[in-house]
């Protein structure tokens, strides 16, 4: 298995400019490549201090000119808000520009917000999804295409870019929906969750509703590639762990409000901070996610791997308001003290913890 580290972008300290958001995140991805964490990701979001990141490809650019090693991804490009063959067309370009280190993570959307600000309809997300992740498949494989559904019908089309990666970026689906897990299942795709603020079982009972996917394509769950993103905090200051904590509610909450439409607007794109329906305590939420000194990191996230099986791990280290300072010291002690601990425990490199590989361009030749 593998770490990487997911950025979000998030602007909750209005004393500090989007600018300095966007350099602080580019200082984190120096930082992971140093410490050799496997990828960096990047979230697309519009419109509101839930992210300040617009464009996951525009990002993935930037951080390949910047690193030699490190794999870059979206996580997610959110397919119902793009055209088609663009889309497909910018991603081969920057699977070009970064040498063929390109992961391409991609969900269906839920902020109608978003939505309605870009001219596209939420209540047909799921079809729209479905249709251009065929396009995508297509477009990057062949090397021309046409296709004919029921919201897009594209003529016979040439990508003049080819992408480094033969036949295809591995493509990484997010979200819950148990159509999307069976696709993973049929068409080579990796499965990415989101822990949440959830506790390991619960991502547990996640990771075994994919497998059922799996098992009822007839494929073996064994070869399931699963991808995790989780909340972890690595700090021998309890003032740090506190903070990480509250800034990964504030997440949530300005994701709740986004997702069932109660956004309330502030300071043009700022949604304001309400608490959402049955919210945990602070204490339960450090109890549910991974927060701590470096010893009770490994010990949690030892318990995890061996309960749900994760091929990559993607890891928030900057949430809500945390300085980052304090989440490039997370990193920092995370890749020097946790990876090391992991790896004694387990008897093996963090390569060989997990028997199912990550799908390579050779295997997906393959398929």
């Amino acid at each position: 298995m593998d770490f990487g580290v997911f950025n979000l972008l998030q602007h909750r300290d209005r004393s500090k400019s989007p600018h300095e958001v966007i350099a602080e995140t580019l200082a984190h991805i120096r930082l992971a490549e140093d410490l050799g964490f496997s990828r960096v990701w990047f979230a697309e979001h519009h419109f509101s201090n839930y992210s300040l990141c617009p464009s996951p490809l525009i990002f993935c650019a930037q951080a390949a000119a910047m690193t030699k090693r490190i794999r870059v991804g979206s996580a997610v490009l959110i397919l119902p808000l793009h055209a088609p063959a663009r889309v497909i067309a910018e991603i081969a370009l920057v699977d070009a520009l970064s040498g063929g280190r390109l992961d391409i993570g991609v969900g269906s959307g839920y902020q109608t917000y978003e939505f309605e600000r870009l001219g596209a309809e939420m209540s047909q997300n799921k079809v729209v999804f479905n249709e251009i992740l065929d396009m995508i498949d297509l477009g990057l494989r062949q090397s021309n295409f046409s296709y004919k559904g029921e919201f897009f019908e594209q003529p016979q089309t040439a990508i003049n870019v080819r992408p480094v990666q033969s036949p295809r970026p591995p493509i990484w689906i997010a979200g819950a929906d148990p159509n999307s897990h069976r696709r993973c299942a049929r068409d080579g795709y990796i499965p990415f969750i989101s822990g949440g603020l959830e506790k390991a079982a619960t991502i547990k009972g996640m990771r075994d509703q994919v497998a059922q996917c799996y098992v009822d394509e007839g494929v073996d769950p064994g070869q399931m590639p699963l991808g995790v993103l989780r909340f972890v905090c690595v700090s021998d200051d309890q003032s740090v762990i506190d903070r990480y904590v509250n800034g990964a509610r504030f997440q949530k909450r300005i994701a709740m409000s986004l997702r069932h439409r109660r956004e309330i607007m502030v300071d043009d794109y700022m949604v304001d901070e309400v608490p959402f329906p049955n919210e945990p305590s602070l204490e339960q939420l450090a109890e549910n996610i991974v927060v701590g000194t470096a010893e009770v990191v490994a010990e949690r996230l030892c318990y995890e791997i061996e309960l749900y099986g994760p091929r990559h791990m993607s890891i928030y280290f900057a949430v809500g308001d945390l300085p980052s300072t304090a989440a490039m010291a997370s990193m920092e002690q995370f890749a020097t003290k946790v990876v090391p601990m992991i790896e004694a425990h387990f008897g093996k490199p963090l390569s060989e913890i997990c028997d199912a590989p990550m799908p390579t361009p050779r295997m997906l030749a393959a398929e």
